[in-house]
């Protein structure tokens, strides 16, 4: 066991080839998804904080339900909306890193814009009667808000990077763990286990315990920075 773990650190050490194929995937993957979920989260998020509609309990029960989706459940449908019987199956996306990117955004956005509600909740109820004194309100008031806030959303944004990263069920679905193509961090891992390949197993295990620990990391720093500003 020490053996595979020293051979697993070396294979990060010397920047194996394959290993690092296997990291930048991930991480473009995993970014991308984010970037999608962060454009319409963030937004949709605010809205639903500011807004003042019938049924807004429950779309706000639905978001923070939508956060604990089983990933595997996720890659399904998603798989049969991809498939050549599906209705985007014309598109060719099934087993390809957009159909990976596809998964993990449908994953990802409800943690963006539950968490992103929340805080713009919190600070609409600070400063609404100043922006409706000021004639803001409805779109205007969501949009200054995720401005004033913005530092704080960077936590959000983080939180979905660090979910997005982990998450194996989905990918492997619609991915289908194809060497050189769609094989991430979280699937390879999963393989090589399988395959006894302990040291590959172990070196990406390390780098994406890393990369989860540098994303928390920054997610607390943003929440100290931006309770300093606020202070």
């Amino acid at each position: 066991m020490l053996d595979a773990v020293v051979s697993g650190l070396q294979l990060v050490a010397t920047l194996d080839l394959r290993l690092w194929q296997v990291v930048g995937l991930s991480l473009a993957v995993s970014v991308s998804a984010v970037a999608l979920a962060s454009l319409v989260g963030l937004p949709l998020g605010a809205a639903i904080a500011v807004g003042r509609f019938p049924g807004r309990q429950g779309v706000i029960v639905l978001l923070n339900a939508l956060m604990g989706l089983p990933p595997v459940v996720v890659g399904l449908v998603i798989y049969l909306l991809l498939s050549r019987a599906g209705p985007l199956g014309a598109f060719g996306l099934l087993f390809t890193p957009r159909a990976m990117v596809l998964a993990q955004t449908v994953l990802v956005l409800p943690i963006i814009a539950a968490l992103a509600r929340q805080a713009v909740e919190d600070a609409w109820r600070e400063y609404e009667e100043q922006l409706r004194s000021l004639g803001v309100d409805g779109l205007r008031a969501a949009l200054t808000l995720l401005w004033d806030i913005r530092f704080s959303l960077l936590t959000a944004v983080l939180a979905g990077l660090g979910r997005a990263s982990a998450e194996v069920g989905a990918v492997m679905i619609v991915g289908g763990n194809i060497d050189g193509v769609t094989r991430v961090m979280t699937t390879t891992i999963a393989l090589e286990t399988s395959k006894g390949d302990l040291p590959l197993a172990l070196g990406l295990g390390i780098v994406l315990i890393a990369i989860v620990l540098v994303v928390n990391a920054a997610a607390h720093g943003v929440k100290e920075a931006a309770q300093r500003r606020s202070g």
